[in-house]
């Protein structure tokens, strides 16, 4: 019985009372009109669902409907709509039905395009850094900026990029480690491609011309400036398989020269694998490494795998800071092209922060169509150092106003309470943008029709299902004394004479007439009026379909 009310639910999930003005009455429940639209909505998406002529009948799928409806109506009466586990449920899907329209298709259409023109193309560049603290205040952002200005000024003016790079640079890659002994790397970076930067420096990047230093720009270390020293064409990925010797002396390299005149004698690549290789990680896989591109590997295995024109060819010994290796090509894999990787790409967007640039899309759309209003002087509690102990009585000016939405300083202190990771003034801008999309939220069924219908379905669908279980699936299980009257009343339906021996089915048909009677119950109690002649319309409208 339960699975077969629940395959009734879904397949009347599509419920609404949202129809259109202009749509003709079919029907009144207690006095509430159901228009012709509102019943087409949900028959002709469930035609497909229906396997037999008899089940697509007009009248009959109108009976259902209405039962529906009551059922739905007499949930409201009893106030299941309040129940904190049905508006948790609520919140949650509204959250995820929301979602897509709090991003710009369009905007991440663009991006996944213009990430596929990157990933085929790489930049060299070269980096200055000056870091900016997490808390810091706007006099601190522009000393920075100050900072970073004068550096790259002083390059403009003729200095060397990487002579200032070692002094000035706050990235301490770019100096000595005295400690390690580590080179610094003057700022440089190498190539990189999509991805491998935060957004803001890889857009700087592709964005300067080769020879050019960049304007300052700002991401979460600080400000950089950088200088691009060449682009290329992606050489793509590939895969290598190695021997490794990880004994760097001259026995070491003995061993590996050894190893390397086997191949050439027609030596099984694999086979010196598992005989010799150091490489624990690697040895039942014929020596296999991941795929890499230039940029992503010891340098000496790059440049040997990379020198390799022909899958299965090996190169001469190389050595690293683990050993001495002979690298073999396994396989070459030049960049797919854009239909093989838009799906990958929209989804590395979607999983980086890159995701909150279609955000921001939608919240600058938002603010040209918004009437915005700020509180000047509500804002100037942004200046006092205890603001968040500020008692709850001097907190009710309004700070904010989007469209008819007043918002007071309350709500302002609430949201920063346990966000102390940045300074207040961010923190206001945070609290704007989010008031800005939660508005937006809030008035998606007023705005977006397919939203307010599927928001509508569920909720009412989540209701009947409370309903049913309390009505009927709980009751009949509950029930034993009545479970018990209706076998003996109907016990000649039955193979068996026992109750224990059909069980199952009893309670099917128990809960079916429970709920047959729970319906005529509730029909006596509402005033239904079909309109006929707009039925009769109906039905004739299908008949020549």
């Amino acid at each position: 019985m339960k699975n077969s009310v629940l395959s009734i639910i879904f397949l009347l999930l599509t419920l609404t009372t949202l129809g259109q003005d202009k749509s003709k009455t079919l029907l009144t429940i207690d006095g509430e009109k159901i228009t012709i639209e509102d019943f087409k909505r949900v028959y002709e998406k469930n035609l497909d669902a229906i396997d037999n002529e008899e089940s697509k009948d007009v009248t009959k799928n109108l009976e259902l409907f209405i039962n529906y409806k009551l059922k739905v109506k007499e949930a409201y009466q009893i106030k299941l709509d309040t129940l904190p586990s049905y508006k948790r449920e609520i919140e949650t899907y509204r959250n995820q039905l929301s979602a897509p329209y709090l991003q710009d298709t369009t905007f991440i259409e663009d991006l996944v395009k213009e990430l596929y023109v990157r990933t085929k193309n790489e930049v060299k560049a070269k980096h200055i850094l000056v870091r900016i603290p997490k808390d810091a205040t706007p006099k601190d952002t522009l000393i920075a900026y100050q900072k970073i200005t004068d550096i790259r000024n002083r390059i403009i003016n003729g200095e060397d990029f990487e002579e200032v790079a070692f002094v000035a640079s706050e990235d301490n890659s770019a100096k000595d480690d005295p400690k390690s002994g580590r080179k610094g790397n003057k700022g440089n970076l190498g190539y990189f491609s999509a991805f491998d930067m935060v957004s803001e420096f890889e857009d700087s990047a592709y964005k300067t011309k080769v020879g050019e230093v960049s304007e300052p720009f700002r991401t979460q270390f600080g400000y950089h400036i950088l200088k691009v020293d060449a682009k290329r064409p992606s050489l793509g990925e590939i895969q290598v398989a190695h021997i490794l010797v990880s004994d760097t002396t001259a026995i070491g390299k003995k061993k590996i020269d050894e190893l390397y005149a086997k191949l050439q004698n027609n030596g099984n690549f694999e086979e010196l694998v598992k005989q010799y290789s150091d490489d624990g990680n690697t040895k039942q896989s014929g020596g296999k490494l991941r795929k890499f591109r230039k940029g992503k590997m010891l340098k000496p295995i790059e440049d040997a795998g990379f020198s390799l024109k022909n899958v299965g060819e090996y190169a001469v010994p190389v050595k690293t800071r683990f050993g001495w290796h002979i690298i073999k090509l396994v396989g070459k894999y030049p960049v797919k092209p854009f239909n093989e990787l838009k799906n990958e790409l929209t989804n590395k967007i979607k999983r980086s922060s890159r995701m909150q640039l279609s955000e921001i899309a939608v919240i600058n759309k938002l603010k040209a169509t918004y009437s915005i209003k700020e509180n000047e002087e509500a804002k100037k509690i942004l200046d006092r150092k205890n603001i968040r102990a500020i008692p709850k009585d001097s907190l009710q000016n309004v700070i904010l106003k989007i469209n008819d939405k007043e918002l007071t300083q309350e709500s302002f202190i609430n949201f920063i309470r346990n966000r102390r990771h940045k300074p207040v003034y961010l923190l206001f801008d945070m609290f704007k943008n989010d008031e800005i999309l939660s508005y937006y939220k809030e008035n998606l069924v007023n705005t977006e029709p397919e939203y307010a219908y599927t928001l509508k379905e569920y909720e009412d669908g989540l209701l009947l299902f409370e309903l049913m279980q309390q009505k009927i699936w709980n009751a009949s299980s509950k029930d034993t004394l009545g479970l018990k009257n209706y076998f003996e009343a109907n016990r000649n339906k039955y193979p068996s004479k026992e109750l224990k021996n059909n069980k199952g089915e009893v309670m099917n048909d128990y809960q079916n007439f429970l709920e047959k009677n729970w319906i005529a119950d509730l029909r006596k109690k509402s005033k239904i009026n079909i309109k006929k002649r707009e039925l009769k319309k109906l039905i004739k409208f299908y008949e020549k379909k």
